[in-house]
């Protein structure tokens, strides 16, 4: 059972696998951090490393996303995500990126452990939610691919807004 009364919205991205709209972040990058090794493996044909250091980057991963979607369930009385679709994204450049953050084991995560302590679950859609201010709800946030790169921005109503914590509370 969750002993926690707050809801919480989560924005899935590349920089961060998940970030919440209370500032707890999921750090991602753990196929990045471990190229290296295993591009030297890979190069020296040495199959089993490069099976070994597969490994090491799934149970990096997976451990990391039990540990915070345990602690949100056991947190909050209601959790929302962002529809964010991995399908689409993993046709882009930023496949690599897209596969590192694992949405989709996270998502699944989440549900079962949410049912499992009865906690509400519930995927909503995300468009515009990096755009419109959390305080005052107006669409003045920035656009488009050149405003990927604005990770902070202040609103007409004076609210400054990190980027990904204001998707997670419009969410």
């Amino acid at each position: 059972q969750s002993k926690g009364a707050a809801a919480i919205g989560i924005d899935l991205g590349l920089k961060d696998a998940a970030t919440c709209s209370d500032g707890q972040v999921l750090p991602s990058r753990w196929y990045r951090s471990q190229e290296a090794a295993l591009a030297t493996a890979q190069r020296a044909k040495k199959k089993k490393r490069v099976k070994a250091v597969h490994a090491k980057i799934a149970n990096r991963r997976k451990d990391a996303m039990h540990k915070m979607s345990t602690h949100l369930v056991a947190q909050s009385a209601a959790i929302f995500v962002g529809n964010v679709s991995s399908a689409k994204l993993v046709k882009t450049k930023m496949a690599k990126s897209t596969l590192d953050a694992g949405w989709s084991m996270f998502k699944t995560m989440l549900e079962y452990k949410c049912r499992q302590a009865g906690v509400v679950f519930e995927e909503v859609d995300e468009a515009y939610t990096t755009q419109a201010c959390s305080s005052c709800g107006s669409v003045e946030g920035p656009k488009g691919l050149s405003g990927l790169g604005i990770r902070r921005w202040t609103c007409a109503c004076g609210a400054e807004h990190d980027r990904d914590v204001n998707a997670a509370k419009n969410i």
